[in-house]
């Protein structure tokens, strides 16, 4: 008996392309599923949060996860990659600098525990991290097989220097926007952010996906256009960009 989405406490949004909000920060992952491959979007706060995952995911596609995106390098989207032993991973260029550094980590962990997450859970994540083998300076397309492909794209900085979204072609087509886009909350601002340079990289977002697409946030509700725009005009406002 085939599992749906739903009994698995995902949201199907468009044919073969789903999404989950995790408990604690209300993150999202997401899965694309093509022919004998699976691409994860965004690995969990841990290394168990990461296993649930990938048996959630691997469970709906119906064979092993194939690749990991990892939109940005904060803990909450990070920390559950190595959980994804024999997957491609992948991320924007320079995002390895964080993710391997000696500084890069202990900023992460510490992020974490201000953030609440278990200081083991954390430092078991932190031993373990995983860096993209795979660094993404402009635009890499995915064939995931059976005509699914995936377009993996560096439009930041913005939310942190190494922002990474993914469009998944189709009716309708859907991007999912890492934490450039927040619904739940408003867009959180810290220290490894790029505000300048933000709502551009929304912008690029909306070139990317266009007026009709559906836009997955790194937290919340799944947003239109309209929404991305509304929020890119604020972050202007918010930051004092002109144009």
């Amino acid at each position: 008996m085939t599992v749906t989405w739903e009994e698995l406490g995902w949201e199907r949004v468009a044919t073969g392309v789903g999404r989950c909000r995790l408990p604690g920060w209300d993150c999202t992952a997401g899965l694309v599923i093509g022919e004998g491959t699976a691409l994860l979007i965004d690995s969990g706060s841990g290394l168990a949060e990461g296993a649930r995952l990938r048996a959630q995911a691997e469970e709906l596609a119906g064979h092993r996860v194939t690749h990991l995106a990892l939109t940005h390098p904060h803990f909450d989207h990070v920390f559950g990659a190595a959980a994804f032993a024999g997957a491609e991973v992948f991320g924007a260029v320079g995002v390895e600098t964080v993710l391997r550094g000696r500084l890069g980590r202990a900023e992460l962990r510490a992020d974490a525990l201000r953030n609440g997450l278990d200081p083991e859970v954390a430092d078991e994540a932190v031993d373990a991290l995983v860096s993209p083998r795979h660094h993404v300076s402009g635009e890499w397309t995915l064939d995931l097989g059976g005509g699914r492909q995936a377009l993996l794209a560096n439009v930041g900085p913005g939310h942190t220097a190494h922002d990474l979204a993914v469009l998944v072609p189709g009716s309708p087509e859907v991007v999912f926007c890492g934490d450039l886009v927040e619904e739940s909350g408003e867009p959180q601002a810290g220290p490894d952010a790029v505000p300048p340079h933000w709502p551009a990289a929304l912008d690029r977002l909306l070139d990317l996906g266009g007026e009709d697409a559906l836009y997955v946030p790194g937290h919340g509700a799944v947003v239109d256009a309209a929404f991305v725009r509304a929020q890119r005009d604020a972050l202007a406002a918010r930051f004092g960009v002109s144009g």
